[in-house]
């Protein structure tokens, strides 16, 4: 799928003269790879507005999660980021609908992962001489065999959530390398629901965005009878 300069518009949940926040799409990959030619990056020169360059990445998102992609409106911004993404000082939020959901309220996920090339990629395994990787979840509802998390991860290891909640005995809904069912039969259940970081502008003030459902979303929350699937794309 394409997308013209008003599709792009829409999708920006917050600007400023620093910082870009976009609700990536479900399915499009961030940039440029060996296996596509349709990227987000092709698409950023319809949001740069009067600016002489687009804006670039601060960080990334896997092609199949959708949601709160933060985006450097200059080279500037973009180091001061980068800065706040390796100090911590970014918060991130998922969403994720999960097999054999839990019936408890939440809990701490601590497994350090390392990463292992495999047919055709690459992936994360549990690794005790890796890096640490930590992950705080809560159930915001369930039915059936299956849940809605609240997802916030406190290291930036790569697949870290779908990851570990793969090891946790509850593995995403649609995840091709970590679910339950390969192929996967629906799309990744997984949403970067919101963010927030301190303003650029040093006043003291946070940045905040937070997006909406896709579409696969919401109707697999319908379906559950979660009150959340009302917010939808």
């Amino acid at each position: 799928m394409s997308y013209d300069t008003e599709q792009m518009q829409r999708r920006v949940l917050y600007q400023d003269d620093r910082v870009i926040i976009l609700d990536k799409p479900y399915g499009l990959p961030v940039h440029f790879g060996t296996r596509t030619k349709d990227h987000l990056e092709l698409y950023l020169p319809l949001i740069q507005g009067d600016r002489p360059e687009p804006p670039r990445l601060a960080h990334r998102l896997d092609k199949d999660t959708a949601g709160c992609l933060v985006l450097a409106r200059d080279a500037e911004a973009a180091a001061r980021l980068g800065a706040m993404f390796l100090e911590g000082r970014v918060h991130k939020t998922y969403w994720a609908v999960v097999q054999s959901g839990p019936r408890t309220d939440g809990g701490v996920i601590d497994l350090p992962l390392g990463k292992v090339w495999v047919p055709g990629g690459s992936k994360v395994v549990v690794d005790v001489t890796a890096k640490p990787a930590l992950t705080r979840w809560k159930t915001l509802g369930w039915a059936d065999d299956r849940a809605l998390l609240e997802l916030s991860p406190r290291t930036g290891r790569m697949h870290q959530l779908r990851a570990h909640c793969a090891y946790m005995a509850m593995p995403i809904l649609g995840d091709p390398i970590y679910g339950a069912d390969r192929p996967a039969p629906v799309p990744l259940h997984l949403l970067a629901r919101s963010i927030r970081f301190p303003n650029l502008d040093g006043s003291g003030t946070e940045i905040t965005a937070t997006a909406p459902l896709p579409p696969h979303m919401t109707a697999t929350l319908l379906a559950m009878g979660l009150a959340e699937a009302g917010d939808s794309a």
